[in-house]
């Protein structure tokens, strides 16, 4: 298990020995940060929010988390200093949601916000037939956590909840992957028939049987429809199928040309500029993180000098505000390099579209040469932040 660091423990213990409860109260606040720094530095992938407050000289912690070790750490902590205190803490999930722990997307795109509510900004997009994790609920809305681990709200009308036998069920069935840009689903097997629903590109549904042109399918709310085969690919044949290279990943980049820009999303129906990588890849096999600052975290460094330099087909770049004395690297921006002698690059900003390096091409991209940070390989690379999907096959407890 990690720990807090016992040194700053022992420091506060003589701070504290000598202060009233009210003083001494920011001094266990900072064993608190000190931990949520060991187990949950990013909130956008691990929860730790934790209260403390002093009622009858007793501390009182209340709160959530979905780390329990994290809890277990602050508590070890208190019991080490002979802080007495009563812990009504929530460790995610918990009975908010009973025995529905997952759900899958239902929609072609489901819309995750910030917070419990419509007006919230859009956080991320999940896909039909994302298996999800299910952490809390607040209303219509629940607390889930994608496979990329980003956590975050969903109303009820996207996602169909499953208890651990449902999922299972839902995890083993052979599947189908709609392989077009976008499309539809029809009550039968004609294009004249009423839609079921549109869908785009990673959406899974469950396969009944195929035809000679059709592969009629189950979605996780039991709705009935058939996708067109020329849409489509049986799941695991395109998994043994994948051969992800730089060449993939240009034709991947290619069919989102003209996409809109779109903050918060990961779909073919709009995209912001990390949303669009992690599309492309997708479609090659990775599940990767969401934002461009988690992703600038995983895979191998090249380029170093920023010198656009050893860079080949498939890199990331990345772009924002250098370092400094005072404040840290921000990373706002992403794109893909194509390695051409053009020196292009593909991202979506405004929409999904091609930028040079080069001050003699047409499509010279100034802004961002300016203010480039550096360049991440995820081809050929093991990382755990990287998810291959030809390895992994369901969500992680």
């Amino acid at each position: 298990m990690k720990s807090v660091n016992y040194f700053l423990l022992f420091s506060l213990f003589l701070s504290i020995a000598c202060t009233t409860n009210t003083k001494n109260l920011d001094e266990l606040k900072k064993i608190s940060a000190n931990v949520k720094q060991e187990f949950a530095p990013d909130s956008r992938v691990a929860i730790f929010n934790i209260q403390m407050d002093w009622q009858n000289n007793s501390l009182h912690l209340e709160g959530e988390s979905t780390q329990r070790k994290a809890v277990e750490a602050l508590a070890d902590s208190l019991n080490k200093l002979g802080i007495s205190y009563k812990n009504t803490v929530r460790i995610l999930p918990d009975s908010a949601v009973n025995k529905n722990v997952y759900a899958v997307g239902r929609n072609s795109v489901i819309n995750i916000r910030s917070a419990a509510k419509h007006s919230a900004e859009l956080g991320t997009q999940g896909l039909l037939g994302m298996s999800i994790k299910v952490l809390d609920k607040k209303g219509d809305f629940y607390r889930i956590q994608t496979p990329d681990n980003y956590i975050s709200w969903v109303d009820k009308g996207g996602i169909q909840l499953m208890d651990a036998k449902q999922f299972s069920d839902w995890e083993a069935a052979p599947k189908i992957l709609f392989s077009a840009t976008n499309g539809y689903a029809y009550s039968a097997p004609t294009e004249k028939a009423q839609i079921v629903s549109d869908l785009v590109f990673g959406n899974l549904l469950k396969l009944i049987e195929q035809s000679r042109s059709y592969y009629k399918v189950a979605y996780p709310d039991g709705r009935i429809g058939y996708v067109k085969k020329e849409d489509a690919v049986l799941y695991n044949d395109w998994k043994q199928h994948l051969s992800a290279n730089g060449d993939e990943i240009e034709k991947a980049s290619r069919t989102m040309l003209g996409v809109p820009y779109l903050w918060g999303g990961t779909s073919t129906k709009g995209m912001d500029c990390s949303g669009f990588t992690k599309m492309v890849y997708l479609m090659n096999g990775f599940v990767i993180p969401r934002d461009a600052s988690q992703q600038i975290n995983a895979g191998k460094k090249v380029d170093e000098n920023l010198a656009f330099e050893g860079l080949e087909k498939g890199d990331l770049l990345f772009f924002g505000t250098p370092a400094t004395k005072e404040k840290k690297q921000r990373v706002t921006h992403v794109g893909i390099w194509l390695g051409n002698d053009k020196g292009e690059f593909i991202h979506a900003s405004g929409n999904v579209h091609l930028s040079s390096i080069n001050e003699d091409q047409p499509n010279y991209d100034a802004f961002n040469k300016g203010r480039y940070l550096g360049s991440k390989r995820y081809l050929g690379v093991k990382d755990p932040l990287l998810m291959e999907l030809t390895e992994t096959t369901t969500l992680k407890d």
